[in-house]
């Protein structure tokens, strides 16, 4: 946001303007007072003195006039140096003629010859003292008039001081535009910021509006490796610099390049009529100053926010891991009750059963042929036991995992499913138990997924592939598809994003209707890589 600043009594405000009109009417009113005096002195003329004196203070209004006519108030500076300086001369000839005709004359009515005498030596004396006496109100007015104006170094300490007072860098680079202009930017100056090729306009002083400078590779790299350069470069690598103050012959234009480490952060650049004169040595070395102090400024903002970002991540990062090992535990808590469950209503039933089989074969004992049979009913009982306990046992780790790796027991899956299903498993080693187990159970949920909403026609293709540093799943049907955003993400989903995210990864759903689903896991290598699973 660009703040309105009241600006300083210095160079190119109009309240110095008006200022130096004043200074410039009282001079006149002056010289004319002095005028009037020393010529009445000298040859009697004019008689009433008053009455011209009064005509010399008109030149009182000019301030009031400069104040509405805007070119007029602008050229205070120029009219007062020169008023100062023909004005003195003629204020010296004057006193030199008062001094010497009336201080060493005997007579002003006396014989012409000698007045004329004393009058050439008094023009003698004029002319003599005219160079020293032109050059001393010279330095004197240049004195009076710059006295105001400050030094273009305070632009580079101001900067500096406002940077450790935590000032938001827009209206940090809003003053130092409103500084330049007032000490060596009459034109104007303004501040460019970006980053990657693409520059806006942050900041003007006067306001140019917004602008963007869009730059390829080989205008970057000559633009971020240039100096502080002038007009004749600014209109061959950026001439769109130049519309704002007009491509003219009668301005000069300096741009310094703002970088940080080789990479081009933004521009500064100032202006200014050729007859201030050209840009010094001093300047371009105030600029290039400049410009690498706001490279840092712009460099530690680009840090913060990125820190601020990598903040937020994290913030959110530890709120869904939270949620995720909740949902864990919470799960685990729930998988424990159906185990529990299931023991109980099943293999415990049996073998409940069991046990009052076995009882009964005392009572059958004297019948051989009962005996028998019971016997068979027994082992029926033991087999449909023990193939429950399997099936139990396969729900919590399934053993062909443990004991084969994730190739062999995704592929066994996908054999298993309930549409057809293309097993591409592009891995041979072994990972941790962690690793493998996630993995599995992910791909197995994304394939009961698939098989359950999909259609009845749908084909499947479960894939697993190894990058340098990730292990990715992507389970991806030709199904009817369905709109993500109009339906509420499932429990499946949930599952596998907790199951991935408790070990760093990531999941992400793509589906579109009528064109199918594709599920994508993206599991880190840094946690539990071969050298920690089994061989």
């Amino acid at each position: 946001m660009k703040l309105m600043m009241t600006a300083p009594l210095t160079n190119n405000s109009p309240r110095r303007d008006v200022a130096l009109w004043t200074l410039w009417a009282t001079v006149v009113a002056a010289v004319t007072a002095f005028a009037v005096w020393a010529l009445h002195i000298l040859i009697d003329a004019p008689h009433e003195v008053r009455s011209w004196w009064a005509v010399g203070l008109v030149a009182l209004a000019a301030p009031a006039l400069a104040v509405r006519v805007v070119p007029l108030r602008r050229l205070a500076a120029r009219v007062l140096r020169a008023t100062v300086t023909v004005g003195g001369l003629v204020a010296m000839v004057l006193a030199v003629y008062v001094i010497v005709v009336v201080g060493l004359g005997e007579d002003v009515e006396g014989s012409e010859h000698r007045v004329l005498a004393l009058s050439m030596v008094a023009g003698a004396a004029a002319v003599a003292l005219a160079g020293p006496t032109r050059s001393r109100l010279r330095d004197m007015t240049r004195a009076t008039v710059e006295s105001a104006r400050p030094s273009a170094a305070t632009a580079l300490e101001n900067f500096g001081a406002r940077m450790t007072r935590s000032v938001p860098m827009d209206e940090l680079l809003l003053q130092l535009a409103e500084t330049l202009r007032e000490t060596m930017a009459p034109l104007g100056a303004e501040v460019w910021t970006g980053e990657n090729g693409t520059l806006d306009r942050t900041t003007s002083v006067p306001d140019h509006g917004p602008g963007r400078i869009r730059l390829n590779e080989a205008e970057l790299a000559a633009v971020a490796g240039a100096r502080v350069s002038g007009t004749s470069w600014a209109s061959m690598w950026l001439p769109s610099l130049l519309e704002p103050f007009g491509v003219r012959d009668d301005i000069h234009v300096r741009v310094a390049p703002i970088t940080h480490l080789g990479n081009l952060l933004g521009l500064i650049v100032v202006a200014k009529p050729s007859e201030e004169g050209v840009f010094a040595a001093d300047d371009d070395s105030l600029l290039a100053d400049l410009a690498r102090q706001v490279g840092l400024a712009l460099h530690n903002v680009h840090l913060d926010s990125a820190l601020q970002e990598s903040l937020e991540e994290l913030r959110t990062k530890n709120r869904l891991l939270q949620e995720s090992r909740a949902r864990i535990v919470g799960a685990a808590d729930e998988s424990r009750r159906r185990i529990e469950r299931n023991l109980h209503d099943g293999a415990q039933q049996r073998l409940v059963a069991l046990a009052v089989k076995l009882q009964l074969t005392k009572l059958k004992a004297g019948d051989p042929e009962a005996l028998a049979q019971l016997l068979d009913d027994l082992g029926d009982e033991v087999k449909e036991t023990i193939e429950e306990l399997r099936e139990l046992a396969h729900g919590i780790y399934p053993p062909l995992l443990r004991d084969a790796g994730l190739g062999k027991a995704l592929r066994r899956a996908a054999d298993r499913s309930a549409i057809p299903t293309k097993a591409d498993i592009q891995i041979e080693r072994r990972f941790s138990p962690a690793i493998e187990a996630a993995v599995y159970f992910c791909c197995l949920e994304a394939v009961q997924n698939a098989a359950k909403y999909a259609g009845p026609d749908a084909e499947a293709t479960l894939r697993v592939t190894e990058t340098s540093d990730h292990l990715v799943l992507e389970v991806s049907d030709d199904g009817v598809g369905f709109d993500r955003g109009a339906v509420e993400e499932s429990q499946g989903f949930v599952n596998m994003r907790d199951r991935l995210g408790a070990l760093g990864g990531t999941l992400t759903v793509h589906s579109t209707p009528g064109h199918g689903t594709a599920i994508r896991g993206e599991l880190p290598l840094r946690i539990g890589l071969s050298g920690e699973a089994s061989a």
